[in-house]
């Protein structure tokens, strides 16, 4: 049994000579001789270490003795760990018979252990373990230093939770262990810590649990120093977020602005984008703001604590000045670094140039105006023409037809210096019109001072006639030093259509009378056009009055594009006009122009 053992068994007398030993013993100790029984212990193993001779002869006397691994060193320096138990084992007399000895050679164990500890040190890696059941905590010296404490120092789960930085950091360990203890869930998570001596440090904490009848008894796992790789990898990041941010963009600007310190800092290409001398720079977040164009200075400012505040991301357009007054068009974007708590603490971002393509926009624009413009002159022209001249026509034809038919030569006589005054408006109608043929920008461009008083005087004497014919009375209660900023074509053209449109549409129950008066309001002139005719049902037609070939009674002249003109026509000249009507009461008008004179005058 002995020889069969599957340890390194050796049994000796009381003069330390060999009685029995087991295969596994002359393997562990590279004994050669196959027949040592009988033989001395120490000339089989002469090498035996001083230390284990003196072990021997106190197990001898009856002091048994064991070691889970001694380390010797021979006088030439060979290093050998060995692990024993040796006890005296007695004879039928009960008198010490010699020894029984259980020995293994662990040199190489402990070689690779040894290794493996210095590996550990190396790389910071320390141990730590928590019994659940005695609620007691074990960290290797390693997890002690990382933790700057002292090597009598005894945690508990609260002390080793508490080193983590306060926060984030602190929260997920305390989510990770409690997961642990009741789900048996292990963890792998990157921290910061916080010291015994105040260092923030990152470390890697690995975390196993040991289940059993569905309970955590035990919480074990590694603990490793990584602050220096860890800091490798933060400020590669911060570099990547720079980097991919510039990469969007073609001659891009990158910048980086530290809020804490107040430190701003531009790459070269910012400086060309800024038109600033790089010596000249501050580096504060200052320095960039006397750079902005002062009408986009409050937004810009505006937009960067949205930022932030986290309300929006930070991508805009400004305007910044060049030396000698130069305006560029900038675009930025950035993004914002904050700490654990949320607090921003950085911002990193990038401008570039897009002047030109904001000139080309803007010059694109201005065509578009242009030709909108155009278009809308050329519209407002045809639908003058027609108007304008269908009253004219209208007027002529009728003086025609009763010239014809008059035999009195004073009336005749009447009727040709009507007809002469009707085709003089017609040729100042004409004349207008052509102006408005040469219209090439916006009438805003074109708006000069025009007698308001005059114009509905002219404008009443063309339609002298029909005003007669229907027996109106026409009030012009307006100041003859009234000048409105406005194009003479335009203004002739809203007049003549809210006098025929009166005309048109008067009620045949009364005579016409018509109310025209002008109030000034500050800046504005305000003008009222009043009339007693067959009104306008605003409840069902309010939002259609001024819409394109919308009529509201039924006229055989009704085109639906009166009021229509006259709409964009008053505020083509920066006009308004809105409307009051009661049916069977009667239509006001009220129409606004802008001044070029002051007159607080009321009604006249």
């Amino acid at each position: 049994m002995i020889k069969d053992s599957p340890a390194a068994v050796s049994i000796v007398d009381t003069k330390m000579r060999f009685i029995s030993h087991s295969e596994v013993w002359l393997k562990t100790f590279n004994i050669k001789d196959d027949d040592i029984e009988g033989k001395s212990f120490y000339d089989i193993l002469p090498n035996t270490p001083p230390e284990l001779r003196q072990i021997h002869a106190k197990a001898l006397k009856g002091e048994p003795d064991s070691s889970n691994g001694t380390k010797f060193v021979s006088e030439e320096g060979h290093i050998r760990w060995l692990k024993w138990k040796i006890n005296p084992w007695k004879n039928v007399h009960g008198s010490i018979g010699g020894l029984i000895m259980v020995m293994e050679d662990i040199t190489e164990e402990k070689r690779k252990e040894e290794l493996l500890i210095k590996a550990k040190s190396v790389a910071r890696i320390g141990g730590w373990e928590c019994d659940l059941v005695t609620n007691t905590i074990y960290w290797t010296d390693m997890t002690k230093q990382i933790h700057e404490v002292d090597m009598d120092f005894v945690p508990t789960l609260e002390s080793g939770i508490n080193f983590y930085k306060p926060g984030e950091h602190r929260e997920k360990i305390t989510q990770l262990v409690s997961e642990g203890i009741s789900e048996g869930k292990p963890w792998d998570a990157e921290l910061q810590i916080i010291t015994a001596k105040g260092r923030e440090l990152w470390v890697r904490a690995k975390g196993e649990t040991e289940i059993v009848n569905g309970k955590c008894l035990r919480l074990y796992g590694t603990f490793q120093d990584i602050d220096e790789k860890k800091k490798v990898e933060l400020k590669y990041q911060e570099l990547s977020d720079r980097m991919a941010i510039a990469t969007n963009a073609s001659e891009i600007g990158i910048w980086d602005y530290d809020l804490v310190n107040n430190n701003l800092v531009w790459d070269d290409h910012m400086y060309r984008i800024y038109g600033v001398d790089k010596t000249a720079f501050t580096g504060v977040v200052e320095a960039w703001e006397s750079c902005v164009h002062p009408e986009d200075k409050d937004r810009c400012n505006e937009e960067l604590e949205m930022a932030l505040r986290g309300d929006k991301e930070f991508k805009t357009e400004f305007r910044v000045l060049w030396p000698g007054e130069e305006v560029r068009y900038i675009r930025a974007e950035s993004v914002v670094k904050r700490d654990e708590y949320g607090n921003p603490v950085r911002m990193i971002g990038t401008n570039w140039d897009i002047t030109k393509e904001k000139l080309a926009e803007k010059k694109l624009k201005d065509l578009l105006d242009i030709s909108s413009e155009q278009n809308k002159s050329l519209l407002n022209f045809a639908h003058i023409v027609s108007h304008n001249l269908r009253s004219h026509s209208s007027n002529l034809s009728m003086l025609s037809g009763f010239l014809s038919k008059e035999q009195d030569e004073d009336e005749k006589h009447h009727l040709l210096s009507m007809l002469e005054d009707a085709t003089e408006s017609l040729n100042e109608t004409v004349k207008h019109l052509n102006e408005v043929v040469k219209l090439k920008t916006g009438a805003s461009e074109k708006l000069k001072p025009v007698n308001l008083y005059n114009t509905l005087k002219t404008v009443e004497k063309n339609l002298g006639l029909m005003l007669k014919d229907q027996e109106a009375n026409c009030i012009i209660d307006v100041a003859e030093d009234i000048f409105v900023k406005a194009i003479p074509a335009y203004l002739d053209s809203i007049f003549l259509n809210l006098f025929t449109n009166s005309l048109k549409y008067r009620s045949e129950e009364r005579p016409l009378v018509l109310e025209i008066r002008s109030k000034m309001q500050e800046e504005r002139v305000e003008v009222s056009f009043k009339d007693n005719g067959l009104g306008i049902d605003l409840q069902r037609h309010g939002n259609q009055i001024f819409g394109m070939y919308k009529t509201f009674h039924k006229h055989p002249d009704a085109k639906g594009i009166g009021l229509f003109i006259t709409k964009n026509q008053v505020e083509s000249m920066n006009g308004k006009i809105r409307v009051s009507s009661e049916v069977g009461v009667g239509t006001t008008f009220l129409l606004e122009f802008e001044s070029t004179k002051t007159n607080q005058n009321e009604y006249h």
